[in-house]
């Protein structure tokens, strides 16, 4: 009898290895694809803040190997966001079979619009928020003081913010599914504005670097998005596992015959 229950547990173990290989695979395609480019990538990424920077004033780079490890750094980073798609799919492809029929309808919308989202939010950070910040950032330095950032302190800062972003913009599809398991409703949800408009604030401070700039160019976006996802919500209220005699999860059996 314990070898029977066992049998299940060690299924779940293959195919979750089978979903991390896959994942592993895309982001190492991706990374060789783009290796060669780190370096271009990087000036790519810089890009906002040399602009900004004074006449004559260049990035600086305080450890030996940073010219080398930065970029490559960089260039994973990269990867593993071009890979999300491929991540979220092997996700979604690991836990389908435990859910109902009408959840599976419902997940690759929602596959797709955080992955649309994550994508917006990350060309939101780079598109206006980066020249925006340093912008007014670069022109607050006192006097004498020269703007020569280091090049892994830049990235350390700009993927903070690419991640606080893109994060930050999953905000509707987070509702919704919180509306749609039951959690809370879209009514409940307009009762608490205020308090959501100062935790979005709350939230701007705690995921970008301390200063006020970013903060409110985090906190605004997030406020609107908690609208976009309390409206497309009342569609999904209650939409939760109610599963019938004829829409149950897939058995073990069903799983290996698709999968042959």
């Amino acid at each position: 009898m314990a070898v029977e229950d066992t049998q299940p547990l060690i299924s779940h173990l293959i195919e979750l290895r089978k979903r991390l290989l896959n994942s592993m695979i895309a982001v190492l395609v991706i990374f060789l694809a783009l290796v060669y480019f780190a370096n271009d990538i990087y000036q790519v990424v810089s890009a906002p803040l040399i602009k900004h920077m004074p006449l004559g004033s260049t990035m600086i780079a305080t450890d030996v190997a940073s010219p080398f490890f930065t970029p490559i750094k960089l260039t994973i980073y990269v990867s593993v966001f071009l890979a999300a798609p491929v991540i979220l799919y092997q996700i979604w492809a690991f836990v389908a079979p435990a859910l109902y029929k009408h959840e599976r309808k419902l997940v690759m919308p929602l596959l797709f619009s955080s992955t649309l989202l994550f994508y917006i939010g990350i060309a939101f950070a780079y598109f206006v928020v980066f020249p925006l910040a340093f912008g007014f950032l670069t022109k607050t330095a006192p006097i004498g003081v020269v703007v020569s950032t280091d090049i892994t302190k830049y990235l350390d800062f700009v993927m903070s913010l690419f991640m606080a972003f893109g994060v930050a913009f999953e905000v509707p599809v987070a509702i919704i599914l919180l509306c749609w398991m039951g959690v809370t409703t879209p009514e409940s949800l307009k009762q608490k504005r205020p308090y959501i408009l100062v935790g979005a604030f709350v939230v701007g401070m705690l995921l970008t670097p301390p200063d006020v700039f970013s903060q409110t160019l985090l906190a605004v976006p997030m406020y609107c998005l908690f609208e976009v996802g309390v409206f497309f919500s009342r569609f999904y209220v209650g939409k939760g596992r109610n599963g019938d005699e004829d829409d149950e999860p897939e058995s073990e059996e069903t799983r290996s015959e698709k999968e042959q």
